[in-house]
């Protein structure tokens, strides 16, 4: 997983991506879970063959009360995406921890002493 800079997302945190394949009856329970996760910035479905189908960008703004409300557009293009689709790739922004980042910096500084 490598950070990444993704200028459309509105936080001054760097981000790591990681991909994770979904079989299509369970798509659209994983992009709702994926939408309620504060750490979760951007959410694209990949078809087979590597093209992006669905970019659902999350913001804080997004979420209301930790539930995402999302739009009426984007649930029925995943809903076409489940039709052509048996299993599509789901890439997911993250914004990464720092405080988790510091603590493992810091143990390899001391490993390293």
């Amino acid at each position: 997983m490598a950070p990444e800079k993704d200028d459309t997302v509105h936080s001054e945190k760097p981000t790591f991506t990681e991909e994770v394949e979904v079989s299509s009856d369970r798509l659209m329970d994983k992009v709702k879970t994926l939408a309620n996760e504060a750490s979760v910035r951007r959410v694209r479905i990949k078809e087979p063959d590597g093209d992006i189908a669905v970019d659902i960008p999350l913001t804080v703004g997004a979420l209301a009360g930790g539930a995402a409300v999302l739009a009426a557009p984007t649930l029925a293009l995943i809903g076409v995406v489940i039709a052509f689709f048996s299993k599509v790739t789901l890439e997911i922004v993250r914004e990464a921890d720092e405080g988790k980042n510091e603590g493992k910096n810091e143990d390899k500084e001391k490993h390293a002493a």
